[in-house]
């Protein structure tokens, strides 16, 4: 008999994150329960540093110093960014509004 963990994810949408080792930070937008992405995207991470698939991963609305994109990302990666900067993705705007350090959907935002 095979026992399963239930992973709980550490993050939550809207929260502001960082990357552990790369200079990027973002607001999460999606959680996967476990990895979700294609092999292709998988495999061209370095082995030394590709993380494990049974752990949940983040979809973020990221920014490094030079541009905004989205970023797929493993939750042993991820640390708070605990820095109060706003997130200047432009995506965030649309779709969140700011509340402290964190960001709210704008679906279930207060008015």
């Amino acid at each position: 008999m095979t026992q399963h963990m239930i992973r709980h994810a550490k993050f939550s949408i809207g929260q502001v994150v960082k990357h552990r080792v790369y200079p990027f930070r973002g607001v999460i937008f999606d959680v996967d329960p476990e990895f979700s992405n294609t092999d292709d995207w998988y495999d061209a991470i370095p082995e030394s540093v590709r993380p494990h698939k049974d752990q949940p991963f983040y979809h973020l609305y990221a920014e490094n110093e030079d541009t905004e994109y989205v970023a797929y990302v493993s939750e042993q990666n991820l640390l708070l960014d605990d820095s109060l900067d706003p997130v200047r993705h432009p995506l965030v705007a649309e779709e969140f509004e700011r509340l402290d350090n964190s960001y709210i959907a704008r679906d279930n935002a207060l008015h």
